[in-house]
Formats: structure tokens, sequence, C-alpha cells
């Protein structure tokens, strides 16, 4: 009773304008401005008054979820509201369904007189015939207007276009607004979130570390200098980091140089969320603007936190960290292994496999244990074994590693040569049905839509195969220099030889990971295989130790380890 009182005092008379940046292609007959003067005149030519405007501007008309249209079913809920006019019925929306369903129900209901100027919709003149042939119109042309859009948003990101906005220590070339330039001042803070991580802190200690120094955040940075970028303008502190932010930045391999495409997808031109794209669908064009972070930087960062499982790892009672961290993996099902110390006895620690099902709920059908000691003691007596190779016979060790590097890079070098064969070849193939298109399209045996048709999604292959072949030659070029990586590995070794002690910054720059199996037999005949693979060349088989070849080593728990090499 009191809502239809307050509609009897009140009677708004709803003028509802909505233009999307789609809705710019039609020209300036509907500006907002425009949609403004002619419900105002409509409205005060018939008598309705005590208007009041909602406006949209900006919304697409896919759907609803747009906060002056929310306001205004608010307000038609609470019954404010008499009648709702739109200049045509494409501006309350265009979703046939949602259309429908506010001029066929919705508006019924709570009594609402709605009107469609231009398309002479008025219900209190009763049912319109012709206004559901207009929605699915609107809902067409919104269905070619979002296909058109996909397919240069298509176009550009297959040509090597960034399709979003630069990430915090990039900003837009002012000369060239498709490419981007370094911002020293945010750059080095990126630099210095890579530094930390690689020092082992996570991204809260990272986050704090930044907000004790009075670091901005992204968002106040931006602000700060004057770029639009979203976000609140103010904020209750604008240096808190939140971790979140701290992983983003650690992820984004934009930072080593590199453009990557189509991260993120929306289902339908009504649906406008957007969606984690898989990483094979993504297209991504190497080294297109300076790098704030090297290559190799970046890598040794995504061992330590991409390859995370969404389980934490059950954090040790002692508090220790073992070296050997985020560097073992489970040979059978490819998870990490997790770090652990004995409950009972504080003085053991090991490692098994997270993903075993009966500790995790997990897949993996066995555990995979290994003492922590005993990894160290392993993995030690191979690196002395592989000095050992290098003291006695240098040419020979920088041998071995040239011809495995050499294998390798053959083959990969085949693989790739491969796949620049077929892109070169479809491109061929492409242009031939081009011509043929052509050639029936002027003889009348293909009409110029089918025509217009076939050869925008020829242009669309055309482009990402443009775009494919340059990646292919550039990868097969990367795959030649990888002959000077074992320089680097025996640099490495030298520095093992230095060293008396394994510390976690020399097996990060020796090793890149070690596979564990399951172990075999029972009592003695017990045994299990460890496989390690060293960064830069991979696993190498180094030729049996002159004198022995077995090591057998007491642990520091007094657990006897005999070590047969490959």
């Amino acid at each position: 009773m009191q809502s239809k009182k307050k509609k009897e005092q009140l009677g708004l008379t709803a003028l509802y304008c909505r233009l999307s940046r789609d809705d710019g292609a039609e020209g300036d007959s509907n500006s907002v401005a425009n949609q403004k003067r002619l419900l105002q005149k409509y409205a005060k030519e018939n008598s309705l008054g005590n208007t009041r405007f909602y406006v949209d501007d900006g919304y697409t008309g896919t759907n609803f979820n747009r906060p002056s249209f929310q306001k205004m079913i608010e307000d038609i809920e609470m019954g404010y509201v008499t009648a709702v006019i739109v200049k045509d019925m494409s501006r309350l929306g265009r979703d046939y369904l949602g259309v429908g369903y506010y001029t066929d129900t919705f508006f019924p209901e709570h009594n609402i007189r709605f009107i469609a100027v231009n398309d002479c919709v008025d219900s209190d003149d009763g049912e319109n015939e012709l206004a559901p042939f207009r929605n699915v119109m609107n809902e067409m042309y919104a269905r070619d207007i979002s296909r058109k859009v996909r397919s240069a948003h298509r176009i550009r990101g297959n040509s090597g276009e960034p399709l979003g906005q630069p990430p915090y220590g990039y900003k837009k070339d002012p000369l060239n607004k498709k490419h981007w330039i370094i911002d020293p001042e945010a750059a080095q803070v990126v630099r210095d979130i890579f530094h930390m991580c690689l020092e082992g802190k996570g991204s809260d200690t990272i986050a704090r570390i930044l907000q004790e120094n009075g670091i901005l955040n992204c968002t106040a940075y931006w602000h700060e200098k004057g770029i639009g970028r979203g976000g609140k303008k103010t904020q209750p502190n604008p240096y808190r980091w939140k971790n979140s932010t701290i992983r983003k930045i650690l992820t984004q391999q934009e930072y080593c140089g590199d453009v990557i495409n189509f991260k993120t997808y929306s289902k339908s031109f009504k649906d406008k969320t957007r969606i984690d794209n898989p990483e094979e669908n993504w297209v991504i064009f190497k080294d297109v603007h300076e790098p704030i972070v090297d290559r190799d930087t970046f890598e040794q960062v995504q061992k330590k936190i991409i390859k995370r499982t969404k389980r934490r790892a059950p954090k040790p009672e002692n508090g220790e960290k073992s070296i050997f961290s985020d560097l073992l993996y489970c040979a059978d099902c490819g998870r990490k292994l997790w770090y652990h110390v004995n409950t009972i006895n504080k003085n053991i620690c090991f490692f098994s496999c997270s993903n075993y099902v009966k500790d995790y709920r997990g897949s993996c059908p066995t555990r995979h244990y290994v003492r922590a000691d005993a990894i160290e003691q392993v993995v030690k007596l191979e690196l002395q074994r592989m000095a050992q190779f290098l003291r006695d016979d240098e040419p020979m060790f920088a041998d071995l590693l040239e011809r495995k590097s050499n294998r390798e890079i053959a083959e990969e070098k085949k693989r790739l040569e491969g796949e620049l064969q077929k892109a070169r070849m479809r491109t061929e193939t492409v242009s031939r049905l081009y011509k043929k298109a052509f050639e029936k399209n002027a003889v009348g045996l293909l009409s110029d839509e089918g025509f217009l048709q076939i050869t925008h999604e020829y242009d669309v292959e055309q482009l990402a195969l443009k775009a494919k072949i340059p990646q292919l030659r550039e990868q097969i070029a990367k795959a030649e220099r990888q002959a000077a990586n074992k320089d680097k590995f025996i640099a490495a070794i030298r520095k093992f030889m230095q060293m008396d002690e394994l510390t976690a910054p020399l097996l990060r720059e020796l090793i890149d990971h070690i596979e564990v199996y399951e172990t075999q037999g029972v009592g003695k005949s017990r045994t299990q295989r460890i496989t390690i693979h060293y960064r830069f060349v991979g696993y190498i088989d180094i030729p049996a130790a002159p004198l022995t070849s077995h090591y057998i080593s007491e642990t520091r728990q007094g657990v006897a380890v005999e070590y047969i090499p490959a």
C-alpha cells in the first residue's frame, strides 16, 4: 500500500539512455546527448512529467548488468516509476530474451507504460506485433558487431600487436601506441621483486618489504603518474601491496620482452566475462620490446613458483627448509616432493610425493620416500664424480657436452624445420585457395557475401602463418645458439669445486630438477633410482670413475648410502 501511494505521488517517468562503444559506428544520432534531447522532447509533448534520466554510457546491450538500468529496475520495484521511455528497442537491450522478459512480463506486472519512440512502440496502444521482430534484429546486429570486433581483435593479436594494457613497469610509447617502452622507476621495482624471489623470499614477505620501503602499489603509482588504468583513485594505504599482485608480476612473461595475446576469452557476445585461456591457445611473440628481466632469471623464478601445487606443502615443525626444496619431483606423476620432519625423531628429515594417494588423497599410488640426508649425499657424490672427470680430462668432458648438445640441437632443429616447412606449404595452399575463390566470384559461381566470408577466413589464417614463420625461425636460431651453454655448465662445476658444502644458490645454478623413483626390492636388495637433470645441458651420462664404480658413505644420521652411478 505504501509503495502504491509513493508511486501516485512521485509518478516518475524514467528516460533511459544507453550508448556502447559499438554503437558509435552508427554516428552521432545515438549519442547520449541526442537521446536525452529526443526523450525530453517526447515526454514534454505527450504530457509525461516528473522525468528522471537513467544513463549507461559505455555499456553493452547484450546483458542487463548496467548500473543505471539496475537502479531504474530498483525504483520500479519500489513503486516510484510509472513509465519508461527509450529512443528505440535497441537502447533497452540487444538480447532478445532479456528484452522480451522486461517488455512482456516485468513492465506489465509493475504497471509500467513502456515507450520506444522511434519504433512506434507504446504499451498503452496494446501489443506491437513488430516489436519481437525488432528485438531479434537488434540481437542479430549485436551478434554481427561482435563477430566483426572479434575478427579484428584476432587479426591484431595474430599480427603481434599487444591487445592489452602494458603491465606495471612498462608504458606505451608516445610515438607508437602499439609499442611498449620501459618505465624506469616502476621497472626497477619489478627487478627488485624478482631478485627477492630468487633470494628465497615469498610473496607475502616481498609485499611487506615494499610497503616498509614506502613503494607505491601499482594502482597508486599509475594514479600519481596520471596514467588512467582504473582502480580507486583514493586508497586507505597506497603503499600496501597484495601478495596476489606480487605473484602476478613474477609470472608475467611480458617482462622478458614478449607479447602474449589471447590469454583470456569470452564465451559469447552476450557474456563479457573473461575466462583464462589454456596456454596452448596463447599466441606469443618474443623479443618485441626491451626486457626488464632476463630470461634466465625469469625461468629460475618460474621453477620456484609456477610448479607449486594447489595444496601448500606442510611446514616442518622445526622451521628448517631443505636446500633441495623445489628441486625434487616424482618420476611417475611429475608432482613435487614435499619436505617433512619426522614427528617422533626430529633428526630424520625426508621427502615424499605431494600427490601420494594415501597421504594427500592424490592420484600417485606410491610415496616415493627419500631421506633428505641421503639425497644430499648422493647429489654431492655425483657432482664430485663429474668434477673429477673435468679435472682428469677437460677436453673429453667438453667434447661429451658438445656432442650431447649437438645431438639435441639437431633433433630440435629437425622438429622445428618440419613445422616451418608445413607452415610454408600451408601459406602457399591458402594463396591458391584465395585465388580460386576470386575466380569463382568473378564468374558468378560464388556470391559476394560468400567470397567475403571465405577470404576473411583466409586473411586471418594467412596473418597467423606470417606471424608463426618468423617465430619458428627465431626458435631454430635459438637452438643453434645453445652450443654456448656447455661453457656456462663447466663454469658452474668449477664453482662447485671451490666449495666445501652444497648451498641452495649453487644447486639452482647447477641443477634444473631431480627425478626420484619409487624404491624397488626389500631389505638389503632395496634400491632407488635418482636422475639428475642439469641446467643448460639436461641429463648427462658420465663414464664410470676409473678407480671405483661404487661410492659408500655415511650420511649425517648414520645411514649408509651406496651410490651406484648409472
